[in-house]
């Protein structure tokens, strides 16, 4: 997968500027900056949400799902949350049967049937995770997924998230601030720093979550 060379400039300041970049088919690879580096607004030109400098929506040739730092619930239960995204590939019955094996893994299992606005601001986050991840897609792009999550929460999902793509073959990028995070889960690192290309780098997985 090619990600294109990207501009980005508001009111006259370049918040982007990356030239074209390979990203190995099928990896799991980390953007890494501190706030303020360019990450969100590389991850929204990719998901198709905002435009580059050229004045167009980038169209990649690809399924992507996207998954935003503060994603909202529907005012409907957690479950019925994760069926609104369930593939058109599956049955009903394996819809409901994914659904729960997601909420169980993430623990939200009392709360399936709980209106998803109640829950807490890591628990929306928990859903929302869960919920991306009931679709296949080429490409899916995670903007600091776990950030509001607990400390219990962040194991859970990260092994989730690995198992997806092995199961998938889904290329993602997981757009993070953590070191941390980016040594146990990246196949390969792009270090953003004012909106430019730092650094990339291959980073062998950890055998803390495998």
């Amino acid at each position: 997968m090619i990600i294109p060379a990207i501009k980005k400039t508001y009111n006259g300041k370049t918040v982007l500027n990356i030239p074209e970049t390979e990203i190995e088919d099928g990896s799991l690879t980390v953007i890494l900056g501190h706030n303020g580096s360019g990450k969100s607004t590389l991850s929204k030109i990719l998901a198709g949400i905002i435009k580059d400098d050229s004045g167009f929506f980038l169209r990649l040739p690809l399924k992507v799902g996207y998954m935003t730092q503060a994603s909202l619930p529907f005012r409907m239960s957690v479950r019925r949350n994760l069926l609104l995204n369930a593939g058109s590939d599956l049955s009903a019955e394996e819809k409901h049967q994914l659904a729960e094996k997601l909420i169980d893994e993430i623990g939200l299992t009392e709360y399936a049937s709980k209106n998803a606005k109640k829950l807490s601001g890591g628990q929306i986050e928990r859903m929302a995770f869960a919920r991306i991840l009931m679709k296949k897609y080429d490409l899916l792009i995670l903007d600091e997924p776990m950030a509001s999550m607990d400390q219990a929460a962040i194991p859970m999902a990260e092994k989730m998230l690995l198992n997806y793509q092995k199961g998938t073959g889904c290329t993602i990028l997981l757009i993070t601030h953590s070191a941390d995070q980016a040594s146990r889960l990246a196949e390969s690192i792009i270090r953003l720093e004012n909106g430019e290309l730092s650094g990339k780098e291959t980073a062998p997985l950890s055998d803390e979550l495998t």
